[in-house]
């Protein structure tokens, strides 16, 4: 069974086989599908499964915090099931490819007293940038 899957169980959230296949495409390492991407994955198993249903379900996803919603540089949103597992993303400025990675020390840390001007800084996203093989190839 998923992570994703285990972890709404344990929350005694409602799994219809709608909102299961949605939770099972979004297993894996590394996934960060966008709606329409998690709804064709999702329409192989369970044809009937309306996009309605597939946009509804992501949003009580992220709600609930078991999905992280990933914006990059004005592309469609993407869905990362890695919820619970500090990490940033790493991301093709080329094809718009992104990976989960985690780098050493703290970005909370990182900033300097001086810097915060004041703020109860209480998380940070780093994203880097750059060509991924296929694309700088």
């Amino acid at each position: 069974m998923s992570d994703l899957l285990e972890r709404l169980r344990e929350r005694g959230w409602r799994l219809t086989s709608q909102r299961r296949v949605v939770a099972e495409v979004l297993d894996g390492e590394h996934v960060h599908l966008t709606a329409d991407e998690v709804h064709a994955r999702a329409a192989e198993r369970l044809p009937e499964i309306s996009r309605a249903t597939v946009y509804n379900t992501l949003g009580e996803l992220v709600t609930l915090g078991e999905v992280i919603e990933v914006s990059t540089d004005g592309r469609a949103k993407r869905y990362d099931p890695n919820a619970h597992h500090p990490h940033q993303h790493l991301v093709c400025t080329g094809c718009g490819a992104i990976r989960d990675v985690h780098p050493l020390g703290n970005p909370l840390a990182d900033l300097p007293a001086d810097q915060r001007f004041g703020f109860a800084v209480s998380g940070a996203e780093v994203t880097y940038r750059g060509l991924c093989p296929v694309c700088a190839g």
